[in-house]
C-alpha cells in the first residue's frame, strides 16, 4: 500500500517521512511538489539535502530547468509509473506533498485537458494584467463556480487554465475532471499538522536557515542564468522577494520579513486546501514532539490502514 504523506510547509513532512523510509519501513520517497521537479532551485523550495537524497531513494526531483513548464498531467503519468515500480520490487511508496493539486492528481486523477489556445490565453493574461486575477476569478465564478471554489483568486495560472477549457470546450472544467481516473493501487492519506503559533515560529526559522544557507546567493545564481523571468522562479516564495530586493526595490530585511509572512499566509492556503480532503487521517503535533516519534505515529496509523484493507486476514 501507499502511503500519502500530507501538510503544510514547515510542518516537518520532509524529516518524517525520511526517518519512516530509513528506519521503519523498506520504502523509497516520491516528492509531489510543483517546485521540487525544477533543477537549480534547492533551498527556497525546502528540496531533501545531499545526505537525505544518498541514504534513502527519491523521486520526482531535479526533472526538468526552471525555462520548462511541466504540467500537473506530466506529473500525475510519472508519479504513478514510479508508485508502481516501487511496488513491484516489494517495498512502500511514501508520496510527501504540500502541493494539494499534484497530491490530488495523483490519488484521484486529472483529465486531459485540450492543449492550450494561445489567442484565447493570450487574451486572458492580458485581461489579467489590465484588471487583476481577481476580476477573471468572478468571471471562472459565474460560469463555472465549483471549480472557482476551488481555486485561490489569487492564482492567475490556474484561473486562465479553468476559463481556457471553458471557452475551448463550452464544458466546465469541473465537470470535465469528474472523469478522471484514480490511483489504481491502494492507498493511505495521512496528515500532520501543528497549532498556528508553532507552525509560525518554525516557519520563521527555517527562512532564516534558509538565508544562513546561501539563498540569496541562490537567487544570483537564477538571475545571472536567464532564470529570473521563469515563471517557476516567480512564482517561488523567496526567490521574487529576494529579486525584488537585487533589483533594488526593497531592504534585505524586508524581503526577509516578506519571505516568512507570505509564507505564513502559504500554509493557512495549504490547510484550507486539505481541510477539504475528506480522506486524511490527521495527527496533530506537539511544539516539541520529536521527529521519531511522529515517525512512529504515522507508521502506527498505516499500519492500522492496511489492517483495515478487504482481505488483509486472509
Amino acid at each position: 500500500m501507499t502511503l500519502v504523506l500530507v501538510g503544510a510547509t514547515a510542518t516537518g513532512k520532509t524529516d518524517v517521512a525520511f526517518e519512516l523510509a530509513r528506519d521503519h519501513l523498506e520504502a523509497e520517497i516520491v516528492a509531489a511538489d510543483s517546485r521540487l521537479v525544477y533543477r537549480h532551485m534547492d533551498i527556497a523550495t525546502a528540496k531533501p539535502g545531499r545526505e537525505m537524497l544518498a541514504a534513502v531513494p527519491h523521486h520526482m526531483i531535479d526533472l526538468v530547468d526552471p525555462d520548462t513548464q511541466y504540467t500537473c498531467k506530466e506529473f500525475q503519468t510519472e508519479a504513478r509509473r514510479v508508485i508502481h515500480d516501487i511496488l513491484s520490487r516489494g517495498l512502500t511508496p511514501i508520496v510527501v506533498g504540500g502541493s494539494g493539486l499534484y497530491v490530488r492528481a495523483l490519488t484521484d486523477g486529472v483529465f486531459d485537458g485540450p492543449p492550450a489556445h494561445d489567442e484565447v490565453r493570450e487574451r486572458l493574461e492580458k485581461e489579467a494584467r489590465a484588471w487583476g486575477p481577481g476580476r477573471l476569478w468572478e468571471d471562472l465564478e459565474e460560469v463555472d463556480p465549483e471549480k472557482a471554489a476551488d481555486i485561490d483568486p489569487g492564482n492567475t495560472v490556474r484561473i486562465i487554465r479553468a476559463l481556457e477549457v471553458f471557452e475551448i470546450t463550452g464544458e466546465k472544467m469541473s465537470d470535465l475532471e469528474k472523469d478522471a481516473v484514480p490511483l489504481d493501487v491502494p492507498f493511505v492519506k495521512i496528515g500532520l499538522r501543528r497549532g498556528t503559533e508553532d507552525l509560525h515560529r518554525r516557519i520563521d526559522r527555517r527562512v532564516d536557515r534558509m538565508m544562513e544557507e546561501g539563498l540569496l546567493a541562490e537567487t544570483r545564481a537564477l538571475i545571472d542564468t536567464g532564470y529570473a523571468d521563469c515563471r517557476a522562479v516567480l512564482n517561488t516564495l523567496g526567490y521574487r522577494e529576494l529579486i525584488h530586493h537585487l533589483n533594488g526595490e526593497t531592504t534585505l530585511g524586508d524581503a526577509v520579513d516578506l519571505i516568512k509572512l507570505h509564507t505564513r499566509r502559504f500554509a493557512k492556503r495549504q490547510g484550507t486546501w486539505f481541510r477539504k480532503e475528506e480522506d486524511i487521517h490527521w495527527i496533530d503535533i506537539s511544539p516539541n514532539a520529536r521527529t521519531s516519534a511522529v515517525a512512529q505515529m504515522v507508521k502506527q496509523e498505516y499500519v492500522r490502514s492496511m489492517d483495515a484493507l478487504p482481505g488483509a486476514d486472509d
